[in-house]
């Protein structure tokens, strides 16, 4: 017979983080790929390199501590749960000033 890891999900801060680090990861994911598309020709091959290599690891790390903040945040002590939340916010604001770095930069 098998016997399933105990999953609690619930309302709780870390849950909700991890929900918010799986959005951001995606939107994140899709953004990268709308703007390696736009730019693609306008930029050198180490930089293509470097963009590609980017929009393979920070999603993917972004999504998978998402993933496990939602399914075992429950499970963490307060303290790691303000460092996660904490390092949620800077996820963020890296997104969102990436995303507005960029806008500003193709309107030149």
């Amino acid at each position: 017979m098998f016997y399933f890891a105990q999953v609690n999900i619930g309302v709780n801060p870390p849950s909700l983080s991890g929900l918010l680090q799986i959005i951001f990861g995606l939107l994140y994911f899709i953004f990268a790929i709308v703007k390696l598309v736009i730019v693609w020709n306008r930029i050198s091959s180490l930089r293509r390199i470097f963009n590609i290599i980017l929009l393979l690891i920070a999603p993917t790390f972004l999504i998978a501590s998402g993933f496990i903040l939602f399914f075992q945040g429950w499970r963490l002590d307060p303290i790691l749960q303000l460092q996660q939340f904490i390092l949620s916010l800077l996820i963020v604001h890296l997104l969102f000033k990436d995303i507005i770095i960029n806008a500003v930069n193709r309107n030149r």
